[in-house]
């Protein structure tokens, strides 16, 4: 791993990763990203953020599925992809969450939040922003952004759910929109169920530092 920073932050574990000098000519920027959950029964795992050039992402639709992207979407297992995170060299930051993202009227009084704000850094061409979680109560279903340009002031984006396609059932490993909840022993579409968009992700310029 690259890391030259490992740093436990308030709302999640920050790994600042090097990148190549020439993508760090600009000066830094650090960035407020606020994720809340959308739905009506879904809880999200810890999210995994991360700030890279454009020559880096996490899936794109109609693709494959990364391995890192399986173990999230089938486990909720996030340390395959912080560990191909780590050896990227196009990867600026990585942010991880510490707890799951529950539905605001998350009857079970878990005590979670519906939404979690981060505090994530990025510097010369390093100006895009992608992010994946588990929705915890699907067999391999996720959502995420992929390099999503970071804006100059603010901007908010909405993501829809993804189905990984790598469980068994349809294990051909190409990212499709999820189809939702069919219902089964312990999942009910009433309960568990869900309409796009899945979460609503508000990104704020917060600080520029010229010159460094």
């Amino acid at each position: 791993m690259n890391a030259k920073i490992i740093a436990v932050a308030t709302l999640g574990l920050t790994l600042t990763f090097l990148v190549p000098a020439d993508a760090r000519s600009e000066g830094q920027k650090t960035y407020k990203v606020k994720i809340t959950n959308l739905t009506a029964g879904q809880p999200l795992t810890p999210p995994i953020l991360a700030t890279h050039t454009s020559r880096a992402g996490f899936f794109k639709i109609g693709e494959a599925a990364s391995e890192g992207i399986r173990q999230i979407a089938e486990n909720g297992n996030g340390a395959v992809l912080l560990q191909a995170l780590g050896e990227d060299s196009q990867i600026n930051e990585v942010v991880t969450g510490t707890a799951p993202i529950v539905p605001a009227n998350n009857p079970g009084g878990t005590g979670f939040e519906s939404s979690a704000t981060f505090t994530i850094s990025t510097h010369g061409r390093a100006r895009y922003l992608s992010y994946a979680s588990m929705l915890i109560c699907t067999n391999d279903g996720f959502t995420g952004l992929d390099s999503v340009r970071l804006p100059k002031h603010k901007k908010t984006v909405y993501t829809a759910a993804c189905d990984a396609r790598t469980e068994t059932n349809t294990e051909d490993g190409v990212v499709i929109p999820h189809v939702g909840i069919h219902g089964g022993v312990d999942l009910f579409p009433e309960v568990h169920g869900w309409s796009d968009p899945v979460t609503k992700i508000e990104i704020e310029l917060v600080r520029k530092h010229d010159g460094d």
